[in-house]
């Protein structure tokens, strides 16, 4: 084994070490089957620090440099200032630069200075309100002068004496998103004390709110300040999030309410090198229609880690699953005793249900070296606390730029260089990023996207707004809402009176709303041994995603679904760890109801248009984690449609014809277009790719031409869509860049396979796509002074 090497004895501007690794991780391989697409050493960032503000308060001030903290940083000087005179500021910077104080400074100042104030935190996930929340309370507990603030989670888990005594006595109440809804606000003349005195949200992670669940956490704080108001209060938000385009924006549309921006980082952090590792095509596995696959992400991170563990590089893998981690963990564990089986002791996978004595004991063990190597999935990225890392594996492109910093950024967190590696799983946007990597390393691409307005989303919500309060007329004409209210009064649900609008007597709304689930009618995912309801998934959504037989992954756990009742909402699963996962097939159709915008380019028509998409899911494939095929099982399940958001092109034949699409070519040019081009829509809007949907014909009854659809997966549309259009050119351009770049010959899952096509994957035309979608790109490029932009 090569001994460790140091890395306190590099040069605090370049990556010695860096290199080193991953010089040490490639050694092995010969030259021609190099994996590594694009390596780049990032300097370090040095500190940049600010003076304590005067109006912060001295104890306060006190009990943070008693925890370390000399002098703030000036990303955290600056939201904190501008906290405390009033606007509200989301700070918008790199993981490890230390948001939290950001806030803290203001809060525990105000909560200090002021007897009666209060605060509210928001938070995604539990272990990261838990985290903030022990934060919090280190800081009270050390000074006299903060011991009346009481700082209290309140969520699910939380018994109902403590409810009863946070109601009481905090002042500092630590939630989510979801038990404000339920709880807070439905029963908020309980809470008339707390929002009387109510001077500060806070709202973390919060480019984690986007599509769905981002619109209902928008209208929901809407109605946290529409109540806030009603008892005297205009609390100042204060908005915490990962580096991400236009956070001042989005921060704005989130909470309803000019935001000011903070994207300065003053934290330092040491030199990385960053590593794009595409694993080869395998010559012994084909997938669907003999298309070639490529060796399993988490099959490349396993040798990968075990390279790095041999090097004495403390290195944390991210996989997508909990049976994905300890799959990473028990083959670098078989690599590693093949040369030095104590070596073999000190990696894990990380598969405790994140609770917070495993954290720390996690944390504990790689910050003294027990531990040097730890396979965990995604979840683990937010609310764990693990700094000093030697390497970050990310098995997998984790859906966003910010997720992808939230995980590599763990790397190098105490200023010392370190290693970063991004291994490309067999999709089209994975392939794009580790061909084009300035659009992952140069800039963030990405923009939270919301859309309070779906009527779908917005009607539910109006009904919770009236049962707390009646809305009145000019709340009403605020939100547009007047349409909405009109049909819920037609539906007998809501009622106009002189003095506003007020719920029907008898109806219960807030119960009926599941702000992380979808829209509408929603089915119960419950685990048969137990009882214990693991999630919801739309009624809509049931088919495809929780149908008999389906692999179902919650919070990193396997299940298998044994029955889908949809009359009575309800699926139950068992618990599994398979070698094997799921892909539903379904046919679709897709009917035009009206053109919302749209743009002519001469023989390409692009438009923004309200769809009926009709669903039916046909069956289900069976394949290894290798990506081979196992089988195929039908399904037979109703016809479902949806009224939704799509962005759409047409072109026509004259074109396609002129640029070498033969006739018996365009379905097979356009299918495979409309596939990747589904697969990049996240570079461009914050979605997964499960999010959204397509459909391609070679003659549409609604347009009579040649049309590619990408829709929205949500009844009324999430705003994905409408993404797209606005970024249409630089979305296509990916999507073309994409398919070039795979070195397939005729298509493979890299590119053009989808793994949910209802038609099998046939006919696709991977070099038609490719001159389909130029054909687009030149049209717009024509006609660029009307290109659609955000």
């Amino acid at each position: 084994m090569t001994p460790p090497i140091s890395p306190d004895s590099q040069s605090a501007t370049t990556n010695a070490y860096g290199r080193i690794l991953l010089n040490a991780v490639l050694s092995g391989l010969p030259i021609q089957d190099d994996p590594v697409t694009f390596a780049v050493d990032r300097p370090a960032r040095r500190s940049r620090t600010a003076e304590w503000p005067e109006w912060a308060s001295n104890n306060v001030v006190r009990a943070l440099q008693d925890q370390g903290i000399a002098k703030p940083w000036i990303h955290q000087a600056e939201a904190a200032d501008l906290a405390h005179r009033g606007s509200h500021v989301v700070v918008s910077t790199g993981t490890a630069s230390g948001k939290s104080l950001a806030y803290q400074l203001p809060v525990l100042t105000d909560l200090e200075s002021d007897p009666r104030a209060t605060a509210l935190y928001l938070s995604p996930t539990k272990a990261l309100g838990a985290d903030q929340l022990r934060a919090v309370t280190a800081l009270t507990d050390a000074s006299q002068t903060l011991s009346g603030v009481h700082p209290c989670g309140f969520d699910g888990d939380t018994s109902t004496e403590i409810r009863q005594w946070a109601r009481e006595n905090s002042r500092w109440i630590f939630t989510n998103p979801d038990m404000l809804h339920i709880s807070l606000l439905r029963t908020h003349g309980r809470w008339a004390h707390f929002l009387r005195n109510l001077r500060y949200v806070v709202v973390d992670e919060c480019h984690s709110y986007r599509g769905v669940f981002g619109s209902n956490v928008a209208l929901v704080l809407r109605r946290l300040k529409r109540l806030a108001a009603r008892y005297g209060a205009d609390p100042v938000f204060v908005l915490a999030s990962a580096t991400t385009s236009d956070p001042g924006p989005a921060a704005s549309r989130l909470i309803g309410a000019p935001c000011a921006e903070i994207t300065t980082d003053g934290s330092p952090h040491g030199p990385r090198t960053v590593a794009l590792w595409e694993p080869p095509l395998m010559d012994a596995v084909t997938g669907e229609n003999g298309s070639p696959v490529r060796r399993p992400a988490g099959t490349e991170a396993a040798k990968i880690m075990s390279d790095l563990v041999r090097e004495g590089a403390r290195t944390l893998t991210f996989v997508r699953s909990r049976r994905g981690a300890e799959l990473t963990a028990l083959a670098t564990k078989r690599h590693l005793a093949e040369v030095d089986p104590t070596l073999a002791e000190r990696v894990s996978p990380y598969r405790a249900g994140y609770l917070a004595e495993d954290r720390r004991e996690l944390e504990a063990a790689l910050a003294d070296g027990r531990l040097l190597g730890v396979a965990t999935t995604n979840a683990l990225e937010l609310g764990v606390d693990i700094a000093g890392l030697d390497a970050v594996v990310v098995a997998g492109f984790p859906g966003t730029v910010a997720s992808f910093w939230q995980q590599g950024g763990r790397s190098g967190r105490r200023g010392e260089g370190s290693l970063v590696v991004l291994v490309a799983r067999d999709d089209p946007l994975d392939t794009y990023l580790v061909h084009n990597p300035a659009a992952l390393l140069d800039k963030p691409v990405e923009a939270t996207v919301t859309d309070p307005s779906n009527p779908y989303i917005l009607g539910p919500q109006l009904l919770c707004a009236a049962m707390e309060l009646p809305l009145s007329d000019a709340e009403a004409a605020e939100l547009g809402a007047e349409d909405v209210l009109a049909d819920l009064a037609a539906d007998g649900l809501i009622r106009h009176r002189a003095h506003g609008w007020f719920v029907t007597a008898g109806i219960t709304p807030h119960s009926a709303v599941d702000i992380r689930g979808g829209i509408g009618r929603q089915i119960a995912i419950v685990e048969s041994a137990s009882g214990r309801m693991l999630g919801t998934v739309d009624a809509g959504k049931g088919p495809a995603t929780v149908h008999p037989g389906a692999v179902h992954i919650h919070q990193g756990e396997t299940y298998v679904v044994d029955d889908l009742d949809l009359e009575d909402g309800l699926a139950l699963v068992h618990s599994e760890e398979p070698d094997w996962t799921t892909s539903a097939r379904e046919t679709t159709e897709i009917s035009v109801k009206e053109v919302v915008d749209h743009q002519l380019l001469g023989d390409v028509d692009i438009m923004s248009a309200q769809v009926e998409v009709t669903h039916q899911v046909v069956g289900y494939l069976r394949r290894t984690v290798s990506g081979e095929i196992l089988d195929y099982t039908e399904l037979d399940m109703p016809r479902h449609t949806l009224p939704t958001r799509a962005v759409m092109y047409t072109i026509t034949p004259d074109l396609l014809e002129q640029a070498g699409i033969e006739p018996h070519r365009v379905p097979g040019a356009l299918h495979a277009a409309e596939h990747a081009a589904i697969g990049l829509l996240p570079l461009v809007a914050m979605c997964d790719r499960g999010d959204i949907g397509g459909v391609s014909t070679a003659l549409h009854a609604d347009t009579l031409l040649p049309t590619v659809f990408v829709y929205d997966g949500h009844p009324g549309g999430a705003g994905f869509a409408d993404r797209g259009y606005a970024r249409l050119r630089d979305w296509l351009a990916a999507t073309r860049d994409a398919i070039k770049a795979c070195e397939c010959e005729f298509g493979c899952p890299s590119c053009v396979y989808s793994p949910k096509c209802g038609n099998g994957n046939d006919p696709l035309d991977k070099a038609g796509a490719v001159i389909v979608l130029t054909a687009v790109l030149d049209a717009i490029t024509r006609t660029d002074p009307h290109e659609p932009r955000q």
